[in-house]
């Protein structure tokens, strides 16, 4: 009895060892199907997070402007710098397509305002404008913000510093934002080989540049402002330009009115945005509900892309000797169309230009 009872106890101890072995193995098989989903979950989500990343990478900006001869530039830099400082946008440079004596100076407020004092800035150094503005804002702003540079010498040549900047940026990866004339473009795709790059400028355009967005022409046909201004530069550009194109014309500004919440914002103090639609839009009857907006768009798209606000009909611009514009289709370049009301595109772009400057 005592070693049936022994054997038994035995037989009892290795059943009960064995049914926990088994459900150990149970466990351990289960907790590594377990793992297995937990790793394969992660890696699944982390590609998501790459991709979304990859999706969401900044566009790398050089921001072209004819800053003062109108004020929708201001509201464009503004736009700008919102992008930027959410991660959508990485400014490479702020470059004047005019020169009057205080265009630098101008920027350099915009640029130290957004926290981006060290954006590098260029000024034409051959024949272009010189129109300061007939509303005369340039000059408070220079008084009252603080600003890096101070004058035209102070800032680089506009087609060497494009050079520049274009030389060191990945292939296909630039965005060039014109929201006035084609001064520099037309410079940079003439320039010879240099310190910078062996490359002439239209060689570094095709290696470096992603797409051209401009504020320019009227479509399907018309003539506009920025790109009659001048002439023969702009005939020169798109006789040669080869890089996808987006045109927001004068029609697409034209339906969209800003600048008034912004000036009746009362919680927006010291701001050179503010400033300069406060001292224009009463200078003029046709902005009493806000200056028309070509230049804000030509920013909206170059960073966003055309939807949800826009269609884009493809084809290629058409640049007659005065700078006139007609259009043929079939082409890598594309104007805009409104896909939604004018004025929920009216409403979005007041409510960037309140955007104030991260502390």
């Amino acid at each position: 009895m005592k070693i049936l009872y022994s054997d038994g106890f035995k037989i009892h101890r290795y059943g009960k060892a064995l049914g926990q072995f088994t459900h150990y193995f149970e466990f351990y098989y289960q907790s590594s199907i377990m793992i297995k989903k937990i790793l394969l979950l992660f890696l699944i989500t982390s590609c998501s997070f790459y991709a979304a990343a990859q999706r969401t990478k900044p566009v790398s900006v050089i921001f072209d402007t004819d800053m003062a001869s109108d004020y929708d530039d201001v509201g464009a830099i503004a736009l700008l710098h919102y992008y930027a400082d959410i991660g959508k946008a990485n400014i490479l440079a702020t470059i004047a397509s005019s020169k009057y004596p205080r265009v630098a100076a101008v920027l350099s407020v915009f640029n130290t305002y957004f926290n981006r004092p060290d954006i590098p800035i260029g000024v034409p150094t051959g024949t272009t404008s010189e129109d300061p503005g007939w509303q005369h804002w340039s000059d408070t702003l220079v008084a009252k913000y603080p600003h890096k540079i101070k004058t035209n010498a102070d800032a680089m040549d506009a087609v060497k510093l494009y050079r520049k900047i274009l030389a060191t940026q990945p292939d296909t990866s630039v965005t060039i934002i014109t929201v006035g004339f084609f001064t520099n473009i037309a410079d940079l795709m003439r320039s010879q080989a240099d310190e910078y790059s062996p490359l002439t400028g239209e060689q570094l355009i095709e290696k470096k540049v992603a797409k051209l967005v401009s504020m320019a022409g009227r479509f399907p046909s018309g003539s506009e402002y920025n790109m009659n201004h001048v002439a023969s530069r702009t005939v020169y550009v798109f006789k040669h330009w080869t890089r996808p194109v987006i045109f927001s014309g004068y029609e697409i500004g034209a339906q969209v009115h800003t600048g008034i919440p912004l000036i009746n914002n009362n919680k927006i103090t010291n701001s050179p945005v503010k400033d300069v639609f406060r001292i224009s839009i009463p200078q003029a009857k046709e902005d009493a509900n806000g200056r028309m907006s070509w230049d804000e768009t030509a920013v909206l798209v170059g960073i966003n892309g055309a939807a949800p606000y826009f269609n884009l009909h493809y084809g290629r611009v058409i640049v007659n000797a005065d700078a006139s514009n007609s259009w043929i289709d079939g082409g890598n370049q594309a104007y805009l169309i409104f896909a939604r009301p004018a004025a929920e595109m009216e409403t979005f772009i007041n409510n960037l230009m309140m955007h104030q400057p991260l502390k």
